[in-house]
């Protein structure tokens, strides 16, 4: 596959030379746009001072873009039927490594950490859209990578950068920004994709905050809190908390909680921002 090959009749030649019929249960699909990859990694900011891991490369067309502009890339396919086809577009980059593997079970630290060579780490993806949340999740709680650039379903983008009262404002959101200041890069349009999916995607980029936000101790109840505040939306912010830890504390002292932080109780859980639930949590 060389620099100037792509288009759809392209890339349709190239999976029937290998006898490749996509799947729909890996949320599959394919860039036939070669201008997309190249705006991708140009905006990334990825130089050769990066190794980048890239989860799902496909036939390689963002893979290639990330091996001329990066030190190493470790691209992450779980699909083995699209190994033979990357050994082929891929053959004439030396400083790129495809894994085969399940990134949602691989040990990322294992992975990077047998890879040291003193280069900053960073992701870019075109992340299947079956495991979109829990890739980034898992992604990002392994305090590895400086930034991440992915391409994921434009609704996804919003509720990544979604702000507090907002429609797409979620849990997500909140551990999303908590990590990461996340920030839309530019939207892509279905027609850009082999097959075409039925939704529009967006590029988004996620910078690594430099310094957390609370100690990783308190953390987990932070994000405790959190859930249960989004858990039941409708229902008020003291209810939705009753309902988590009630077990463990009374109504009232959920009520006296809340208001002790300067909130009304029978506000709703999606209108606080971080802090205001790092403060929810200090009581909790």
């Amino acid at each position: 596959m060389g620099e100037n090959q792509s288009g759809a009749w392209f890339v349709r030649d190239l999976l029937d030379r290998h006898g490749f019929k996509f799947s729909k249960a890996l949320g599959q699909n394919f860039l036939i746009d070669a201008n997309i990859p190249e705006k991708i990694v140009r905006l990334s900011g990825i130089d050769e001072t990066c190794t980048v891991v890239e989860v799902g490369p496909g036939i390689g067309a963002l893979t290639m873009q990330l091996c001329r502009a990066s030190g190493k890339v470790i691209a992450v396919e779980l699909d083995d039927r699209l190994l033979p086809i990357l050994s082929d577009t891929l053959a004439k980059y030396k400083n790129v490594e495809v894994v085969s593997g399940d990134i949602l079970k691989l040990d990322m630290n294992k992975l990077i950490g047998a890879r040291f060579d003193g280069l900053r780490y960073a992701v870019c993806a075109n992340l299947p859209y079956n495991i979109t949340s829990p890739a980034l999740i898992t992604l990002i709680n392994t305090n590895i990578f400086e930034q991440l650039t992915v391409m994921v379903q434009r609704e996804v983008a919003w509720r990544m950068c979604a702000t507090p009262g907002s429609a797409d404002y979620s849990a997500f959101s909140v551990f999303i920004n908590y990590h990461t200041e996340p920030e839309i890069l530019f939207d892509v349009p279905p027609e850009c994709f082999m097959p075409r999916p039925k939704v529009h995607s967006s590029v988004v980029m996620l910078k690594t905050r430099k310094e957390r936000l609370l100690p990783p101790e308190e953390e987990s109840r932070f994000f405790k809190v959190v859930r249960a505040a989004f858990g039941q939306r409708r229902k008020t912010l003291a209810n939705a908390l009753h309902a988590a830890f009630g077990s463990v504390m009374t109504k009232s002292d959920i009520i006296d909680a809340i208001e002790k932080c300067g909130f009304d109780p029978r506000i709703r859980g999606e209108t606080l921002g971080i802090e205001s639930f790092i403060k929810l949590a200090e009581y909790f």
